[in-house]
Parts: C-alpha cells; structure tokens; sequence
C-alpha cells in the first residue's frame, strides 16, 4: 500500500527513529502527536508522553527528520477510556493494563480513524516493539519483536485485520534497543539519549493516590477473611489490593498468605496460601481474534498472562467474544488482564481475564 504515512511521534526516541526510517525508505511521512492529558496540567503527569513537554520533543524530531508535524488532542477519550476504566477497574476489585487500553481505544481507534477519515493518510507508523507481516494468503499476522527482551505485542493483540492493513512497525524489526540507540545516532535525533518511560504514563507516583481522589468508596477498610468465612484481619480498601498481592494486606498471622479474590460488593479480601491462589481455568471476555476470527472454537495454544511474562500451555473454548481458558498447569492471574494467546511468534488473539472459572490447584 503506497499513500502518506502517518507516524505518531511521542517525543521518544522509538517513534522518531520510525519516523528517520520511513523518510529515509522514501515514504511520504507525516508526524503526529497526541494531547493525552488537559493543558495545563503535565506536572501531573510528569512522564505522559501527551504533556507538552513531550509535544516539544516530538516536535523538534519531526524538525530534525524534515517531515511535516500536527497537533491532535486526545484528552478526552484517553481519559475516558483510559485512565477512568483504569480506576474503574481498580475500585471494581480488577488489575487493569492501561497500555491495551490506549492501543485498543487510543492509538489504534481514534488516531488511526482520523489519519485516515479525516486527513486522507493510508497508513499509521508507531514505535512499538512488535512486527506486522503479510502472509501468503494476503493475511497480515501480529508477530512478536526480534528483541524478545522489549517486544511490545502483548498489548497489540486486539489488532484485527482492518488495523493491520494499515499499520507499519518498523522498530520491531530491529536487533535490540542498542541497536535502535545507533541508529537514532546516525540519524542525529535530537532525543536519541532521551530516557525511556518505565511507569504508568499518567500517574506520577503511586497509582493508589490516583485511584483514592477520584473513587474514594474504594478505600474504606473492611474484613480481610479466608477462604472458611473465619476473619484474620482488616484492609483498607479494595483499591488498594490486587489479587495475588501478599504485603501490605493487613493480615499478621505468620502465615504468607495472599489475596485469593476481591468481593468490592461487600467490600472484603478473601486470602490464601499459595495453593489455593493458583487455578487452571479462567474466564476471559472481549475476546479478539488477529484473523478476526479464531482458528477454531476450540483450540491448543500458549498464552502470555501478563506482559513479558512466561508463555504457558494452554487450551482456548471460544463462546462468541467470550472464552475459557484452561492451563495445564496452575497460574496466578488477576482479573482486569489480558490473556494473548500465541503460536510461536505469531499474536493469534486474546481477551481479558474476568473471573475465576474453578480448577483450584490441587494442595501439597
């Protein structure tokens, strides 16, 4: 597909560095950068890649690289869709991933809607560690980065085939991240030292005091009990637990115990020990397909239950946009995350963990 070629450019150093390629591979390339948070409000977000701060960076590669350069606020739905279903999630006893959000409603939904609805490009470029490649078949398949060690495809897996057509990755085809240092040197990118982000891009501290000020019913203290109903100790608040976590629970039996699941309808903490955390099956919802379809309703696979994580063995039933998930063996997962399912290198979907289905680890 020829056509321009839109890059959202978030004032990082892999977004420009796509940028420096795809110009350098004779594209005709356009920087984009998104408002993620209100004007006048980054020193609450001191590493959102949509502060002006960032804007400016971004602004003054785009410069460097000699491409034109637009301004596009998305604050609005970046903080509906992405920080409210964040502490919505939270204050509803669920781990939220704020990355699938933003891929999935964000960088994915809106941008790439107007970059092709409202300004007539064909494509849209990000910096994501991931690759996109075309199959025999025409299909275009979600695959994992070279570097293993940065691949970024865990929280691309909603991407249909109406997204993929559209969408160029080309940092994902690189070596590793020092590689990608090297060439935004030989390019003389502005903010090729530039320092990655490593936290949550909107909460400049602990995610707990975001969550506190804006759903507050989330932190009033309740029961923390086991798994027989008898009561061990007292939280303070759901939003401030997750399920697996061990410390800070509000327990002081000498036991380690963990929180097996979180009930915010009467406000209580179930927890356990480790074998009884640990479960095999799990039911996931707003389950997507790559191939925007599964490759059966019942499938093998390996599943990815949390970013980077370690692929484990599993079995997939799929019920319309809903599945279960079977292991074989036990995992810890909360739910709010997202399971993605693999083959090999290749993303062939996922969904988000919901509730626990049953299959408790057996004990020792």
């Amino acid at each position: 597909m020829s056509g321009r070629i839109f890059v959202a450019m978030s004032g990082g150093v892999d977004s420009s560095l796509t940028a420096a390629l795809l110009k350098e591979r004779g594209e005709d390339v356009v920087g984009v950068w998104m408002r993620l948070v209100p004007k006048g409000t980054d020193a609450n977000a001191p590493r959102c890649c949509g502060t002006d701060e960032a804007g400016e960076d971004a602004r003054r590669a785009a410069a460097h690289v000699g491409i034109p350069f637009y301004a596009l606020d998305y604050a609005d739905v970046f903080g509906r869709q992405v920080v409210d279903r964040f502490v919505d999630a939270y204050a509803s006893g669920e781990t939220p991933n704020p990355c699938v959000s933003c891929n999935a409603h964000v960088k994915f939904e809106a941008l790439l809607r107007d970059v092709v609805a409202k300004f007539g490009g064909a494509r849209l470029a990000t910096g994501h560690y991931a690759r996109v490649t075309t199959g025999a078949d025409g299909r275009r398949h979600l695959r994992r980065a070279r570097d293993s060690a940065k691949d970024q495809s865990y929280a691309l897996y909603m991407l249909g085939q109406r997204e993929l057509r559209r969408i160029e990755l080309p940092i994902g085809e690189l070596r590793d991240k020092a590689e990608t240092r090297e060439l935004a040197t030989r390019f003389g990118l502005p903010n090729a030292a530039k320092a990655e982000s490593m936290d949550i891009c909107f909460v400049p501290g602990d995610y707990r005091d975001l969550v506190r000020d804006r759903a507050p019913n989330a932190f009033v203290p309740g029961p923390v009990e086991r798994l027989d109903g008898a009561a061990v100790g007292v939280h303070a608040g759901v939003g401030a637990l997750t399920v697996g976590q061990r410390s800070g629970v509000g327990v002081a039996t000498g036991e380690r115990l963990y929180v097996l699941r979180l009930e915010p309808e009467r406000n209580a903490a179930v927890v356990g020990t480790r074998e009884e955390i640990v479960m095999t099956t799990y039911a996931l919802g707003e389950v997507r397909f790559v191939a925007d379809a599964p490759p059966a309703t019942e499938f093998a696979t390996t599943v990815v239950l949390r970013y980077r994580g370690t692929p484990l063995a599993a079995r997939v039933v799929v019920h319309g946009d809903e599945a279960i998930l079977t292991l074989d063996r036990p995992a810890l997962v909360a739910p709010g995350q997202a399971a993605v399912f693999y083959e090999g290198d290749d993303v062939i979907g996922g969904g988000t963990v919901r509730r626990i289905a049953g299959g408790t680890a057996p004990r020792d």
